[in-house]
């Protein structure tokens, strides 16, 4: 299933003759167009290291545009600039006269430029064969003109998987719903600096293979600059690889969100959202320091449940080895569930069977389509984390939640999805403001990290940073009283660290 907010494919990406190509391979790489390994001389020892360590983009950019790093400022490599010069700077009265291909050789291989001033020793000195020389100028002189996929001239095209069918096929619906409406209301305010966005939507079917043609088109055929909010569980395994080797940023929730420095997620990690739950256990419920049990179900979690494990310990806690539930009682005075609804019913279940009525704490968005169905013994020993509840929405985004909501009939009730899917659509279109025309994958990265206290008027302030991906961490904590159910917020959203 492919739908598009827009009739107009995809332009072709630049066209590059062969050289022009491996000089791009060697230019992001470091990758030699012979099967011979290249070779970098960093710093004043000289000391050698493969240029693959050091490619070119990693300093300059995929752009060739240049980003700070530890101090160092790397100039642009745009052909026009350097073969134009830039005259005597005022401030050090010195020289940067104009290359030509023979005094750029000379700059890579030694660290010198065309007035005979040494460059930063920062710069590490390359040992080209004549033809990568050759090959990475020709490809510099394009570098240029080169856009990222998605961006033409009035058109950004993003891309994301939603299901048509299947058990997922109502969500991705919603979100589909949610997106096309946000993008539809960017386009009638003009777009987003005089580009009109289109929206690719591709099914990703049930399967993981399916999952990854779909992605892997998104990539390569529909050419798309980022991806927004997709719903594909089974990729879970694959998507962090391959958009690390596509360069593509992704802003939305995803099974592992965090593991990637390309994908965003607007809402806290489970492992932050279970640590604001036994930051209650313990200064609310006095649960003491060997109280809790990581309890899992499906082997899908049980890399999460270590990690929370590991996180507990480091907050003080001393838990028991997590524990994988097959359908038996657990033991233990609070146990912190990871899982699907079906499964935490049947934990419950057992625990009635066996006498037993310890704490349980879960993520509202694993296991709250469950809650309805538990005895009354449960009330009160319940709690789950919910990254936001409605006292976080002010008058405004209440008024922008509920348009949505009446301009696509969708139902109130899946309020958090599409609360989700919107916080995914404006960070993803603050950072694209803020990037201007001069559009590429590396800089909305860039934006996307220097994005801070981000008000959606739905949530607790939104924001990332150059080491952390997640929007938010930690979580309100809200008690269930049975039969009902009946939802009671018992702790306000704190910000707990969400790395080590």
């Amino acid at each position: 299933m492919l739908i598009s907010l827009c009739l107009c494919g995809p332009t072709p990406a630049l066209d590059l003759t062969p050289q022009e190509q491996a000089g791009k391979r060697l230019y992001r790489e470091g990758a030699s167009s012979s099967d011979a390994q290249l070779t970098a001389r960093v710093g004043a020892s000289a000391m050698s290291v493969p240029a693959s360590v050091l490619p070119c983009a990693s300093c300059h950019g995929r752009d060739g545009r240049g980003r700070t790093e530890g101090g160092v400022r790397p100039p642009s490599l745009d052909w026009q600039r350097l073969a134009l010069g830039q005259g005597a700077r005022q401030a050090n009265g010195r020289s940067y006269p104009a290359y030509a291909e023979a005094s750029l050789a000379r700059a890579i291989e030694q660290g010198i430029d065309p007035a005979g001033n040494r460059l930063d020793p920062a710069m590490p000195r390359f040992d080209l064969t004549l033809a990568d020389q050759r090959n990475l100028t020709a490809y510099l002189k394009r570098l240029g003109d080169e856009r990222d996929p998605g961006v033409e001239e009035g058109v950004l095209r993003l891309g994301t998987l939603l299901p048509g069918s299947g058990p997922l096929a109502e969500a991705g619906q919603v979100i589909r719903a949610v997106l096309e409406d946000g993008v539809r209301q960017l386009n009638q305010q003009g777009g987003i600096n005089g580009r009109r966005l289109q929206l690719v939507v591709l099914d990703p079917g049930q399967a993981p293979a399916t999952a990854e043609r779909a992605l892997q088109r998104l990539l390569d055929e529909e050419q798309v600059f980022a991806l927004v909010a997709p719903l594909a569980p089974q990729l879970d395994e694959r998507l962090a690889a391959m958009l690390e080797q596509a360069g593509v940023p992704l802003v939305g929730s995803t099974p592992r969100s965090g593991g990637s420095g390309q994908i965003f997620d607007p809402l806290p990690s489970l492992a932050s959202q279970l640590l604001s739950l036994a930051s209650h256990a313990r200064t609310h419920l006095g649960l003491p320091a060997d109280g809790v049990r990581v309890v899992y179900a499906g082997a899908d979690q049980a890399a999460l449940a270590e990690q929370v494990r590991t996180r507990l310990q480091q907050q003080g806690w001393s838990p028991a080895p997590v524990h994988a539930f097959t359908g038996q009682a657990v033991a233990g005075e609070g146990i912190v569930f990871l899982g699907r609804a079906q499964a935490f019913a049947e934990l419950a279940t057992a625990l009635q069977a066996a006498g037993r009525d310890p704490y349980l704490f879960a993520a509202s968005s694993q296991v709250a389509g469950a809650v309805a169905t538990l005895p009354a013994q449960w009330s009160q020993r319940v709690f789950l984390a919910y990254p936001f509840v409605p006292s976080d929405w002010t008058a405004q985004g209440l008024a922008t939640l509920a348009g949505l909501q009446q301009r696509q009939g969708l139902d109130p009730r899946q309020a958090s999805l599409q609360v989700n899917t919107l916080c995914a659509l404006r960070l993803l279109s603050e950072a694209l403001k803020q990037i201007g025309r001069d559009a590429s994958r590396e800089r909305l990265v860039a934006a996307l990290e220097g994005l801070h206290d981000v008000d959606t008027g739905l949530t607790p302030a939104l924001g990332f940073g150059p080491g952390r991906r997640q929007g938010m961490s930690g979580a309100h904590v809200v008690a269930v009283s049975l039969p009902g159910p009946r939802f009671t917020a018992v702790a306000a959203y704190r910000p707990v660290a969400d790395t080590p």
